[in-house]
């Protein structure tokens, strides 16, 4: 091996490490699972991640837009997720792991419409 390709495959290398610190799960509470019910927003299908935003209300009756993480278009399309998953004003129960800090967030684990029909983990 010459020092060209030694030095080219270690920069290769090197630029992949932002990538890999990028998708770090480290803000989420992983011991914590919380379970709630709204009306979703909007489901963001969109690289880098989706995102489901539900409107759940608090104690006081208002509401509150919580931002819920989810897989890539691409992975959720290989398990049959698609744009219409969850279309907007549809009541929905979910379950995450909230953010640390405890703002109104956190990982999607999974959900279940009035219907009965669930979606990602839900057991």
């Amino acid at each position: 091996m010459n020092r060209q390709t030694v030095i080219i495959g270690a920069v290769l290398l090197l630029a992949g490490l932002p990538a890999l610190a990028h998708h770090s799960n480290a803000m989420f509470d992983q011991d914590q699972v919380l379970e709630m019910t709204g009306t979703v927003k909007e489901f963001q299908f969109t690289n880098p991640h989706s995102w489901i935003q539900v409107m759940v209300a608090n104690g006081n009756g208002h509401e509150i837009e919580w931002s819920l993480e989810w897989g890539s278009p691409n992975s959720l399309g290989r398990e049959g997720i698609r744009p219409s998953t969850f279309p907007p004003g549809k009541t929905v129960m979910v379950r995450t792991y909230p953010m640390k800090d405890g703002s109104p967030g956190g990982l999607f684990i999974g959900a279940r419409f009035d219907d009965g029909q669930t979606v990602g983990n839900w057991e």
